[in-house]
């Protein structure tokens, strides 16, 4: 009898992968309370071709890089420790990438050099939704801005979104406003 895996593809451990951040950052209780067949971990260097960039397609209009690219992106964003914390949720039978969320660390002068965490880019994939994973990882992000420091955690959402993010904890607080860039040939950042 072959007991090897049909599989093409193996859940790969948190031990295997070059991570954004330690995973022992992630909330206990969030871990514990997502399905057996799901897992939850910070962004890996490897996780383009785990379909992190598919995911946030729910979200909005996504240019895909290519991989090199990608990799040099969440080099840049790791080179600036304790302030980016990009989770993911994977299906273990595919190694696959369903949920995603952000939260950055903004470091403030005003309340006692306080800090704001800001929650960003919460998507989970239309096959797994309805799962309660995105309030998983909204719970998971949240604890990072708290063990942080963060006197506040705050998002932007769309009014059709409020209902969900109210059942998360969160409360409507104030407005958003934004002015765009005027678009602009493809290039790389000025910075």
């Amino acid at each position: 009898m072959n007991t090897t895996s049909t599989s093409a593809t193996q859940f790969t451990p948190d031990s295997a992968l070059d991570l954004l951040f330690p995973s022992d950052l992630i909330s206990p209780e969030v871990r514990s309370q997502l399905p057996s067949d799901l897992h939850i971990r910070p962004l890996a260097s490897s996780d383009y071709c785990r379909g992190h960039l598919n995911v946030l397609k729910v979200l909005t209009v996504v240019t895909d890089p290519g991989e090199a690219a990608w990799v040099a992106q969440f080099d840049a964003i790791r080179a600036l420790p304790r302030t980016y914390y990009t989770l993911v949720i994977l299906d273990k039978q595919t190694d696959q990438i369903v949920g995603v969320g952000t939260v950055f660390i903004e470091r403030k002068f005003l309340r006692g050099l306080g800090s704001v965490g800001h929650i960003e880019d919460i998507a989970v994939d239309k096959s797994q939704q309805g799962k309660k994973l995105g309030l998983r990882v909204i719970q998971a992000l949240t604890y990072i801005s708290e063990n942080s420091g963060c006197y506040k955690t705050i998002l932007n959402c769309s009014d059709s979104n409020i209902p969900f993010y109210q059942k998360c904890g969160f409360q409507r607080k104030e407005n958003e406003m934004a002015k765009y860039a005027p678009e602009r040939p493809a290039h790389s950042p000025r910075l």
